[in-house]
């Protein structure tokens, strides 16, 4: 997946190593110039040395190329304007901000960002698991990392599809909070029967979203 991340320092360093670690195509935009030759000699990619809230340097990033924007500025403000530039006028498919106040989620959410997160390790998992899961629509850290919410929709091909609740051996730390059928919401039970093209949205600690998404994800074949 071809990836830019757009500001931040410590945080774009880890994030880059780490994503290029996981074979994606990385380009970073950053307006600090002695930073920007740090991560170009470091790293070996292209380093674009500009404002990311400029449209003009977006283009120099050749932003239309790109699978996913993540913006890492520390002012809410300019990340919502980045992302909204790359969604709006780019149609870049996922855009990703980190947010420094949490009352700004939902706000970012409405306005049209994918995913607005706190944790730098939340992106990485995000990105990891977007490129290797279809079914994957969003994920968002909440209360400090605590707890994660995953939302997916179920496919055909969804080993789970026309079971139980009850059928299911659920990892503990897990809850299905809410079923999206439809146009209808269902707080399930043991007794809800999981359908096609649900939308399952799912409370977990972080370290078991791995085995949420195996469990949900995984292909009728593999069973």
């Amino acid at each position: 997946m071809k990836i830019i991340v757009a500001g931040g320092r410590n945080k774009a360093d880890f994030l880059i190593g780490s994503l290029l670690e996981k074979k994606h195509e990385v380009t970073v935009i950053n307006d600090e110039e002695a930073y920007c030759r740090y991560l170009s000699e470091k790293y070996n990619i292209p380093v674009i040395a500009g404002n990311p809230c400029k449209q003009y340097v977006l283009e120099e990033a050749e932003i239309e190329n790109a699978d996913i924007l993540i913006a890492l500025r520390p002012s809410d403000p300019d990340n919502l304007a980045i992302c909204q530039t790359a969604k709006k006028i780019f149609h870049v498919k996922k855009v990703v901000a980190t947010v420094a106040n949490p009352k700004n989620v939902s706000i970012f959410k409405k306005l049209g960002v994918n995913t607005a997160i706190s944790a730098t390790y939340t992106i990485s998992k995000i990105i990891e698991q977007a490129s290797t899961i279809e079914n994957l629509v969003n994920s968002l850290s909440i209360e400090h990392e605590n707890i994660v919410m995953t939302e997916l929709l179920l496919t055909k091909e969804c080993a789970v599809l026309n079971k139980k609740l009850k059928e299911l051996t659920m990892p503990s730390n897990v809850i299905i909070c809410c079923i999206l059928r439809n146009v209808e919401m269902i707080v399930p039970n043991g007794e809800t029967t999981l359908q096609e093209h649900d939308k399952l949205l799912i409370l977990s600690h972080p370290a078991m979203q791995d085995q949420v998404l195996d469990m949900f994800s995984r292909k009728k074949a593999a069973l």
